[in-house]
């Protein structure tokens, strides 16, 4: 009787181990996800998905609060937004991301993907992760997937075509306000001006900028056309942007909800990549409609003309990890 009272006990006690373990892993989760996409962006809609699915998945055991257009923190403030933990998911892409890991400047030299499929392949498989693993190690940040932010091209505010980067001598060129971008913007010949997204309508409007270089689905949801006359397609980037987590945050979580995050990371990657990927293929009217001059660059003169800038310059690829670059570019043959 004694032997059965106290195996009774022991089964209660672990019981409750069992509840008091799971109760503490699966304690409520508020998220703070913020970023500077608009209403309509691909990226807007993506963050709306991964909401949806996390708060369903989860039984509101998760809840999702976010902010669009920049009204939280400004594009140039996300880093420390998210490393401090004021924001637990924003977007980030390699190039915010070289102050604190500067060998991961090669993933935003123009030219080193030519396609969607060569972005994808490379950053949402194993090479990714090992990419995004030492940006945990380095950061304190996890970058969770890679979406696709569209293929880069050239807009100014005059009918100008674009065809080589002898055309962009003296073009104040908006770029995003890191060394990376500044870089890229010299390599293809402008006078790179740094300049956060927020700001970039208007200084479009009045002339601050001559132009800006974005994917065009994002041309199209900031509603660059407005104050622009000419699309130059010089495929110089294929862009993505990669929803990073603070990682004390992601740590905190249990490993259910682990999967949940990433259930919700993964619907909107698709979300995502299948509205940007469809957009492209449809947008080129919607501009010429807008009365917008849509020129063709010759894009074999600036991939020639940008990669060596970058692969040339000691000061650059010192800062890279070469052997990392190889392996990426021997994957893509």
């Amino acid at each position: 009787m004694k032997k059965l009272l106290a195996a009774s006990m022991c089964a209660l006690l672990s019981m409750g181990l069992l509840l008091s373990c799971n109760e503490k892993a699966e304690k409520k989760v508020n998220l703070i996800y913020s970023v500077n996409a608009v209403p309509g962006d691909a990226h807007y809609d993506a963050m709306m998905k991964f909401k949806e699915v996390v708060e369903a998945e989860s039984k509101g055991n998760i809840t999702v609060e976010t902010y669009h257009s920049g009204s939280l923190f400004k594009q140039d403030q996300e880093v420390a937004a998210v490393k401090s933990g004021k924001a637990d998911i924003v977007y980030l892409s390699a190039s915010w991301l070289t102050d604190g890991s500067p060998w991961i400047g090669m993933f935003t030299a123009g030219y080193v993907f030519k396609s969607y499929d060569d972005m994808t392949k490379i950053l949402n498989g194993e090479i990714g992760k090992e990419v995004f693993g030492r940006v945990v190690k380095e950061q304190g940040i996890r970058p969770l997937a890679s979406y696709y932010l569209g293929t880069r091209q050239v807009n100014l505010r005059e009918d100008k075509p674009v065809r080589t980067p002898a055309d962009l001598k003296g073009v104040n060129l908006r770029m995003p306000n890191s060394e990376a971008w500044v870089t890229l913007g010299k390599a293809m010949g402008a006078n790179p001006t740094p300049l956060a997204f927020s700001e970039l309508y208007m200084a479009l409007q009045t002339g601050t900028v001559d132009g800006q270089e974005n994917p065009l689905p994002t041309d199209r949801s900031a509603k660059f056309y407005e104050v622009t006359k000419s699309i130059s397609l010089t495929n110089h980037l294929v862009d993505s942007v990669w929803p990073c987590i603070n990682e004390a945050k992601w740590q905190s979580l249990s490993d259910h909800q682990k999967e949940i995050i990433m259930k919700g990371i993964e619907a909107g990657r698709q979300t995502c990549d299948e509205k940007n990927l469809k957009t492209e293929a449809e947008i080129i009217d919607f501009f010429k409609g807008q009365g917008l001059k849509v020129y063709e660059a010759d894009t074999k003169a600036f991939a020639e003309s940008v990669l060596p800038a970058y692969l040339n310059n000691k000061n650059i690829t010192g800062k890279w990890d070469m052997d990392l670059y190889n392996k990426v570019q021997a994957a893509l043959k």
